[in-house]
């Protein structure tokens, strides 16, 4: 599986005439961890969203290349769309408590998703999702399979996302934020449960991140975005020696426990950053 993606660009339109969201983003992503990183606003939820090809109708999408595995996804139907959508590619969200359906118990929803890529019966899509539960370490799946999102937790919520983003066994996983909405504790849990179901499964992941302590640790490459473009591309383990000012302005902003700082640095932003 590769993805290639080549001079991406978004934009919107506005009473001020088009805003360019995303402007000019290329990558390739073969089996390995890319984090995505910056600012809220700077394009990184937008560029993962183009892959399926989800995005706002009012959003005009344009690239010279944007493939998944060979297919164009610029040219492919909704048809086509469908069969990478869940099935190939999987998309978690960054809050449970928004994403997943109110009125339909955990187990209901993986196994919908189970029957709907893969096919069988109720009864084995509903066994299948036990399973499932099972493999993202929750202690009690069966009961869980029957309980409804307001009765989870936040971090048992995620887990029953990523369930249901696996069961279609899927090459990529897009994982936006997957932990924002959790404490620091559950935010390791989530962080080592989805590295070791990546590594196991042997699947490409997209991290979508603010943290880059988190990145760094977690990840093999790294984007860093601002305005909509990257403006700069490292490996994983060398994030702290970045030399973009923007990279390096971020980096300086986080406060540290073994370095305590008095005041923390103020970005200094360089209308230059915006340039292609």
């Amino acid at each position: 599986m590769e993805v290639i993606v080549r001079n991406l660009r978004i934009a919107f339109t506005s009473p001020q005439g088009p805003v360019d969201a995303v402007r000019g983003v290329s990558f390739t992503l073969g089996e390995e961890k890319l984090g995505i990183v910056g600012e809220s606003g700077s394009g990184k939820t937008l560029t993962g969203r183009a892959l399926l090809r989800l995005l706002p109708r009012q959003a005009k999408l344009e690239a010279d290349r944007l493939e998944f595995d060979g297919i164009d996804l610029l040219e492919a139907d909704e048809r086509t769309l469908r069969r990478i959508r869940g099935k190939r590619a999987g998309l978690i969200f960054q809050d449970p408590k928004f994403s997943l359906n109110p009125v339909m118990t955990a187990g209901a929803q993986i196994a919908e998703a189970w029957r709907a890529h893969r096919g069988g019966t109720s009864r084995a899509a509903h066994g299948a999702a036990i399973d499932l539960l099972a493999q993202v370490q929750i202690r009690d799946p069966k009961r869980v399979a029957g309980a409804y999102p307001h009765e989870l937790s936040g971090g048992m919520g995620q887990r029953v996302m990523i369930a249901m983003m696996l069961a279609p066994d899927p090459e990529l996983l897009i994982a936006d934020e997957p932990t924002s909405a959790l404490d620091a504790t559950v935010q390791a849990e989530i962080l080592r449960l989805i590295e070791a179901l990546v590594s196991r499964r042997g699947m490409a992941l997209i991290l979508i991140s603010h943290d880059l302590p988190l990145v760094s640790h977690f990840c093999d490459r790294v984007l860093v975005m601002y305005g909509g473009r990257v403006v700069e591309e490292c490996n994983a383990a060398s994030l702290a020696r970045a030399k973009h000012p923007y990279t390096r302005g971020l980096l300086d902003c986080l406060p540290s426990l073994a370095r305590p700082k008095r005041q923390l640095a103020v970005l200094k932003r360089d209308p230059s950053w915006l340039d292609p």
